[in-house]
């Protein structure tokens, strides 16, 4: 299994009052370019989970009069009731918004060693996968089976926001993400703590689940390569041991957000605080 890869005329006093403008007309943050430190998050599920977060420092937040219910009171007070299509104006074209739609301030990356030690549980190190649909939707999968943490390189990797978010379904605001420097020196860390990693390769001879079983336990780290490209050979050469996903001949490859999802399910089976049995 190889994961899958204006100028309008208008008065200079008008024009300070909007802000400076991107291609398509939605603004800009002064000096002309945006602050990666801030975003949009968009979708019910996105918002509301951002909203109930209190890591997550939300800056303004727009709803129609419909999606205004689903708010708390202190939330309802701080938000703008808007038509849907100018809550869209907003967003990037074709964001599905529901409704809900709100400007926020990056989470924070927890430290590595805030995960490392093999009892904190499962962990999911992705490399330079940089797909946000992708991305949200492992995301989604490592909170539906008890990862501790995402580990991404600060570089390679998408923000937390947006589309990434909305794939996610809210998982974002729930599982928490390493941000590191280096995909293959993070292993050998992880290594040191007594880690075990297990990283997803087509050309690999042991099956995945074969390999989960001979490890079992929660200090397993699932290590997924970027769409096409796979894992990098110095990242591959880190991992404890590589794994591939049987598959019948109909398909060449499965995409790297479903690879994820049936290893990180391979891995909770193990784990005794998602499968208390298997303990």
């Amino acid at each position: 299994m190889a994961p899958t890869r204006r100028n309008t005329g208008k008065r200079p006093d008008a024009a300070r009052r909007s802000g400076p403008r991107k291609p398509g007309g939605k603004p800009r943050a002064q000096g002309g370019e945006t602050d990666p430190n801030e975003g949009w998050i968009w979708g019910r599920h996105a918002v509301l989970a951002a909203l109930a977060n209190p890591r997550r420092q939300v800056l303004s937040i727009h709803v129609t009069r419909n999606a205004a219910d689903d708010l708390s009171d202190a939330d309802l007070k701080r938000a703008s009731l808007e038509p849907p299509h100018e809550i869209a104006s907003r967003l990037p074209d074709g964001a599905v918004h529901q409704g809900f739609a709100v400007k926020a301030r990056a989470l924070p990356s927890e430290p590595l060693s805030a995960v490392a030690d093999p009892t904190h549980g499962l962990l999911v190190v992705l490399d330079q996968i940089t797909d946000p649909q992708n991305v949200g939707a492992i995301f989604r999968s490592a909170a539906a089976f008890g990862a501790r943490a995402v580990i991404m390189q600060d570089r390679k990797s998408p923000p937390l926001f947006g589309a990434l978010c909305k794939a996610a379904v809210g998982c974002v605001e729930t599982v928490s993400h390493v941000r590191v420097t280096n995909i293959a020196d993070t292993l050998i860390e992880l290594s040191k703590e007594g880690r075990v990693s297990i990283g997803l390769a087509g050309e690999a001879e042991t099956s995945l689940s074969d390999l989960v079983a001979e490890h079992a336990g929660p200090g397993l780290v699932i290590v997924m390569g970027a769409e096409g490209d796979g894992l990098r050979p110095r990242v591959a050469e880190h991992c404890t041991a590589l794994a591939r996903i049987p598959m019948g001949p109909k398909a060449e490859s499965l995409n790297v957000s479903a690879a994820a999802a049936i290893a990180l399910y391979e891995a909770s089976r193990f784990d005794p605080r998602i499968n208390p049995a298997e303990g």
